[in-house]
């Protein structure tokens, strides 16, 4: 009989590991395929195919902190990479991100987006030189869609800033004649809106938190067929979901974390599997965040008693 059934073959060979390295092997940063990654991931695919045309569509991905909107946008560029040619000696970059700088002060972002282009600026170059530099590389380098993180951030320059900003961002779209993707809290939204011409253009997907379905159901399932335990975890009932929705509010990053935890000592305590209990004992270290609204649940529910 062929060890460790209960996971995927592909996996199989990391129950086999020792202690120390299965727990490393958990706590490594991976890529897990979820079905409104998939969605979001195709939509980019189509906005990086589009033709050149003078008002290029827009796409806003927004949702809670830790909905796993920055994780989407690294698996983007790492599908779509810098490739230097040997013979020219040039670099193409088709998608380029960049994260919001502290204020939305136009040298920063111009700042910033030389950065990403792997090319910074001088520290005290004039706005108007580094947005010439900016529009210069990006077109040698052949960019073909840009990607700005963490947009919300905009929020916390002043008025006067944040409508500098959003011109800045309008005229590389319309000067690059590129798609431009923005990402960031539901603040986001409020931050566009207040350019009525930008906000047009956009596309609004709303990355949403993860609710007592099927679609959860799916998640734990195929990670209880990843996770090098050594017995078969049983976390995909209907207690168990709404233990883990308990304890995360439905956010992705935060289940993630759960599960890693409850495996790590599903390990270390020789289990080797995961279970209703495991949500329950006393080993079990939670974010601060979830610990906190959980606890807030718990006193609402004796007062409604």
């Amino acid at each position: 009989m062929t060890a460790y059934e209960h996971l995927q073959p592909a996996y199989r060979q990391y129950a086999a590991l020792d202690t120390d390295e299965r727990i490393a092997w958990l706590r490594a940063d991976r890529w897990f395929e979820t079905s409104q990654a998939t969605s979001v991931m195709r939509r980019l695919e189509d906005l990086l195919s589009y033709p050149a045309r003078d008002r290029m569509p827009c796409l806003l991905l927004y949702g809670d902190t830790g909905i796993g909107k920055t994780k989407i946008i690294r698996k983007f560029l790492r599908d779509h990479p810098p490739r230097f040619d040997r013979g020219t000696g040039i670099t193409t970059m088709p998608v380029v991100a960049m994260q919001m700088p502290a204020e939305p002060v136009e040298r920063d972002v111009y700042g910033e987006l030389l950065s990403a282009l792997g090319a910074p600026g001088p520290q005290y170059e004039a706005a108007w030189r580094l947005k010439a530099v900016c529009r210069s590389l990006m077109r040698d380098m052949g960019v073909r869609m840009l990607i700005i993180d963490e947009i919300h951030a905009v929020l916390t320059g002043t008025f006067r800033q944040q409508r500098i900003f959003l011109i800045v961002i309008r005229f590389l779209a319309n000067d690059l004649k590129v798609p431009l993707i923005c990402a960031g809290t539901d603040l986001a939204r409020q931050a566009l809106l207040t350019d009525q011409q930008l906000a047009e253009r956009f596309e609004a997907l709303h990355l949403k938190r993860w609710s007592n379905d099927k679609y959860l159901a799916q998640l734990l399932s195929s990670l209880a067929g990843i996770l090098p335990l050594r017995e078969p975890s049983d976390i995909g009932t209907a207690a168990v979901r709404q233990r883990v929705l308990e304890l995360t509010d439905g956010v992705t990053v935060r289940i993630f974390r759960l599960i890693e935890t409850a495996a790590v000592e599903a390990i270390r305590s020789g289990s080797e599997r995961i279970t209703l209990e495991s949500f329950n004992a006393g080993e079990l270290v939670l974010p601060l965040i979830s610990m906190t609204r959980y606890s807030e649940r718990q006193l609402q529910r004796r007062i409604a008693r």
